[in-house]
């Protein structure tokens, strides 16, 4: 028995996952509950839509507005969460962004109730911003890649509970068995918050940040973003991980509302069958970074960043090669799949570190949240752009991540010239 544990402890992932302490711990420990509640739902959630009625260009319209949220919130969240804390911030605005739009989506009755939904969808960049600094905050600067491979782990878990919507669906058919996920969904988010507050505290930046900001009007503390944008301007390596974020959301959000519309109406696959897929693609991430991923040096990010993109590449043109879903259309999804496990994990993780290691610590409330913002401010026309190509041809939204992967490999290859150049 010792002599398993310490083989355990020698795999440096599994060694961090015991090692976690404190918010870290709590953050990490509870990321598994989304496998049983919004992921249960996110297979479904495009199709879901268009049950409704809804066109591909309104699904489109429906995303942009979600991201459009997501810009506004981005932007306000640097001084939200310094006013609040990181902790209180996570709770408030988790229950809004995801508890309240899991009620409209299990009760919704067409496009209105989608597009609520995804406004208040959208609050949840202010916990993206508070949730990270939670994260990381305290924790050890050279566990943060470890750290973060864990989170996208736990996410990934999700795959052990996809059976159960596709049993749902088939016994049910897809609305009231979407109806029941989201009311679940709500439940479990609920608690997932509530645990969450109760084994964490603030971080140290946060009390002082709070303490700081006490006094301070809302306009004070928007101006002091001025700071960071000067930090944010003198910095190549925050500047090149803004632009892999950009890429990687845009990617990120084609991939999530199109993939469903492509594998249903184009490629053909029964709509009992959807979750089966993004299973699939979670068990083999979960694999990879175990044996793959785990071994990326935090001092070393060119050749994987490379990889992510290439992989993520040579996901979407398969994809986009199937014209049925004979034998041979199910083996080059699934060759698809692999790929596209790989390039997610390692350009998600990669994004995540990126940002965590190259912001300065005592301004990373206000980076983030001109990081976040600047994001969704380029990706909000995507979602309606994305409905607009899937309305001519449902393939085009992938050759449209394939140019966006490409400009990805550019931008790397330009950052890491210059760096050995200087």
């Amino acid at each position: 028995m010792i002599k398993f544990k310490n083989g355990i402890l020698k795999h440096k992932l599994l060694r961090t996952l015991f090692e976690l302490r404190g918010n870290s711990r709590a953050c990490v420990y509870t990321e598994p509950m989304w496998g049983l509640s919004m992921n249960l739902c996110l297979p479904y959630a495009t199709v879901y839509m268009l049950t409704f009625g809804l066109s591909d260009i309104q699904v489109g319209i429906v995303t942009s507005i979600y991201m459009f949220s997501q810009m506004i919130c981005a932007f306000l969240s640097g001084a939200i969460i310094d006013k609040m804390g990181r902790r209180k911030s996570t709770m408030v605005f988790d229950f809004l962004a995801w508890s309240l739009p899991c009620l409209i989506w299990a009760f919704s009755q067409g496009f209105w109730f989608f597009v609520v939904a995804a406004l208040l969808n959208g609050l949840m960049k202010i916990t993206t911003v508070s949730w990270d600094c939670l994260l990381v905050e305290d924790a050890p600067k050279d566990k943060i890649t470890h750290i973060y491979s864990w989170v996208i782990i736990c996410g990934n878990l999700s795959a052990l509970f996809a059976p159960i919507s596709s049993i749902l669906v088939s016994k049910l058919t897809l609305v009231p068995a979407l109806r029941i996920l989201y009311i679940n969904a709500f439940i479990i988010m609920t608690a997932k918050l509530i645990i969450l507050y109760k084994f964490s505290t603030e971080t140290g930046t946060g009390k002082i940040k709070r303490e700081e900001t006490r006094n301070m009007s809302w306009g004070e503390m928007l101006s002091g973003y001025k700071s960071a944008l000067r930090k944010i301007l003198v910095s190549r390596g925050t500047i090149f991980a803004i632009i892999i974020s950009i890429l990687v959301e845009i990617v990120g959000m084609i991939g999530m509302t199109f993939w469903q519309i492509i594998a249903s109406r184009h490629i053909g696959i029964p709509d009992t069958l959807l979750p089966i897929f993004p299973m699939a693609r979670s068990i083999i991430s979960i694999i990879l970074f175990f044996t793959v991923i785990a071994h990326i040096k935090q001092t070393n990010l060119k050749w994987p960043l490379y990889g992510g993109f290439l992989s993520s590449i040579i996901s979407c043109v398969l994809l986009i090669s199937i014209k049925n879903i004979g034998v041979i259309g199910y083996v080059i999804l699934a060759v698809s799949l692999i790929f596209e496990a790989l390039g997610v994990a390692v350009l998600s993780t990669l994004r995540e570190s990126l940002v965590a290691i190259n912001v300065d610590p005592a301004e990373r409330s206000g980076i983030m949240a001109l990081l976040q913002t600047t994001v969704m401010m380029v990706s909000v026309p995507f979602g309606y752009i994305g409905g607009l190509l899937s309305d001519i041809s449902r393939i085009l939204p992938f050759v449209l991540s394939i140019v966006l992967l490409l400009l990805g490999i550019l931008a790397t290859a330009l950052f890491y010239r210059r760096s050995s150049i200087t």
